[in-house]
């Protein structure tokens, strides 16, 4: 997927969860302004808003399950639920709703092989989405869930990412984006 230069100019993004360095590097080459908040910041809400406090405007945040839910098992699920939630929810009341304009969250699942509980992972985070999008929509607070598929590559990944993190991603929120079907109609092909 070919982006015009500068797509992401003046954009700033969030990141947790490690990972991702494809979506990252991808982020940055078109324009965007890209921060790490990690797990241990997250766990403190003092910390946590002394964090976003120094990085505002921020316009999105991109969570990325993959890397911490790691070979999967009900304590990764667990955590990786609980990371999604609260950076998802810091990022938002500190930065997305208070901001005019737009604010975009993408939460990006572990895939379906990843391990015992990915499925459960997948639907949580877009369960998440879902119900954000809703609850959010007032605020102008767009939230989707991107589900890898086995076969997905860096490059499909980033791409989708940074188009939902565009202007033209405003339209979409409250969608879970599952490439496995993606996958599947690229092998059919």
């Amino acid at each position: 997927m070919t982006f015009k230069a500068g797509l992401l100019d003046g954009r700033r993004i969030a990141w947790t969860g490690g990972g991702g360095v494809a979506i990252l590097a991808q982020l940055r080459r078109l324009g965007a302004w890209v921060d790490s908040i990690g797990e241990q910041v997250l766990l403190d809400e003092d910390a946590a808003a002394a964090w976003i406090g120094q990085r505002l405007p921020l316009h999105g945040l991109v969570f990325d399950g993959a890397a911490g839910f790691g070979a999967g098992g009900e304590q990764a699920l667990a955590n990786t639920l609980q990371l999604a939630w609260l950076a998802t929810r810091a990022v938002a009341t500190a930065a997305l709703i208070p901001a005019p304009g737009t604010g975009k969250v993408v939460l990006i699942a572990p895939r379906s092989q990843a391990g015992d509980y990915a499925e459960a992972a997948r639907a949580g985070l877009e369960n998440l989405a879902r119900t954000l999008s809703v609850e959010w929509a007032r605020f102008g607070v767009t939230t989707v869930a991107l589900c890898p598929g086995a076969h997905t590559d860096d490059a499909q990944l980033s791409g989708l990412a940074c188009f939902l993190l565009s202007a033209a991603g405003d339209y979409f929120t409250g969608c879970r984006f599952d490439l496995g079907a993606v996958d599947a109609l690229i092998r059919a092909s």
